[in-house]
């Protein structure tokens, strides 16, 4: 039977040994689905007002809808990551609209939403 070094257990208790990280799966814009909570990466493109702005990727665009009670803080060009849910208003049905909760600049800051 063989034994492990003292501090190679105490790593394994405690989770030190590897550490984890809970990445967010990133759903293209050309699949995403009404009702869906999802994370997007792209470009702004577009400021549409100030309280949404227009994401693109490789498959598509969207307007993403950041709450009246924030304001637009990302730039046209900037990349970003933006985790929230896809509107299911039927208004919406051809022109989905993504309801932002967070978004990440590629510095890796976070813009928390209320």
């Amino acid at each position: 039977m063989k034994f492990l070094p003292a501090t190679a257990v105490v790593l394994l208790v405690f989770g030190l040994a590897a550490p984890t990280t809970f990445a967010k799966e990133v759903t293209k814009i050309g699949d995403i689905q009404r009702g869906a909570s999802v994370t997007l990466a792209g470009e702004v493109v577009r400021i549409l007002d100030e309280d949404e702005f227009r994401l693109r990727d490789d498959t598509g665009s969207v307007r993403v809808y950041i709450g009246w009670r924030n304001r637009v803080m990302v730039d046209v060009g900037e990349q970003v990551s933006v985790t929230g849910f896809v509107d299911d208003d039927l208004v919406n049905y051809f022109r989905p609209e993504v309801y932002a909760r967070e978004i990440v600049r590629a510095d890796g800051s976070t813009i928390t939403l209320n």
